[in-house]
């Protein structure tokens, strides 16, 4: 990318809204204005084996994320919500074996945070700043941000759905029928066959069916084109169907 227009911070609010509402003209505009953002973050995750290219596109997949997740009410500039966004979808990627691992101090963290919420929300009926987070945890802003998001992060296949229900099944089980007992052998099989998928292929099959997510949609996040989602998506049924075979 060798030009960028810099964006006032009311511009970028601007943008930002219509991003939200589907405007793809906007996110490309807000992509452009916050290159210098990106690289400034990307730079830090230089040299670790992942190319410069490679660790852009991601950081840019952190950055669609922030327009989709901000929210005016947070109280914060949209460039200090951005950067621990991609940050943190790079640190995700470089750390990845093919889900998603939030370390212990964000986990306790997003679990105080939203603690927090509910508790503020009871009172105020409105969602708290994250300035006023950040006082009550004696936190960071960022890790404040980052510990919020990590909650919404893409998941392990094998993952409970609710963490916090012991008797919750796992995302796997929502990607199988099971509406008799007499499916449940095929359910097992299919579960052992969606395991044996390469990394790409289990997130694809994920934000398909379980995310709900349209193939342009998962093309976007993947970076690549709606035709090779479908394809990919086509291969991976196949692949499926001789394991079960």
């Amino acid at each position: 990318m060798d030009s960028f227009k810099l964006l006032s911070a009311e511009d970028m609010l601007k943008l930002v809204k219509k991003a939200k509402q589907g405007d793809e003209l906007a996110k490309e505009e807000l992509l452009k204005g916050n290159y210098p953002l990106i690289k400034s973050v990307v730079k830090h995750y230089l040299n670790k084996g992942v190319d410069y290219d490679d660790l852009y596109q991601i950081g840019s997949l952190g950055f669609l994320k922030a327009i989709n997740n901000f929210d005016e009410n947070f109280d914060v500039k949209f460039s200090t919500y951005a950067v621990p966004m991609i940050s943190g979808e790079i640190k995700r990627y470089m750390r990845d074996d093919g889900i998603v691992k939030v370390s212990r101090s964000i986990k306790t963290l997003s679990i105080k945070a939203k603690k927090i919420i509910e508790e503020y929300q009871k009172q105020h009926n409105e969602m708290p700043q994250i300035s006023y987070l950040a006082k009550e945890l004696e936190a960071e802003e960022e890790d404040i941000i980052l510990a919020l998001e990590s909650s919404r992060s893409l998941i392990s296949i094998d993952a409970k759905i609710n963490e916090s229900d012991t008797n919750s099944g796992l995302v796997v089980d929502k990607l199988v029928v099971q509406d008799s007992s007499e499916k449940m052998i095929d359910n097992i099989a299919l579960k052992e066959a969606i395991k044996t998928l390469p990394e790409r292929e289990k997130k694809i099959l994920l934000l398909r069916y379980f995310r709900d997510k349209t193939q342009a949609e998962v093309a976007e996040i993947m970076d690549v084109s709606q035709v090779q989602i479908s394809r990919i998506e086509s291969k991976i049924l196949e692949m499926l169907k001789k394991h079960l075979k």
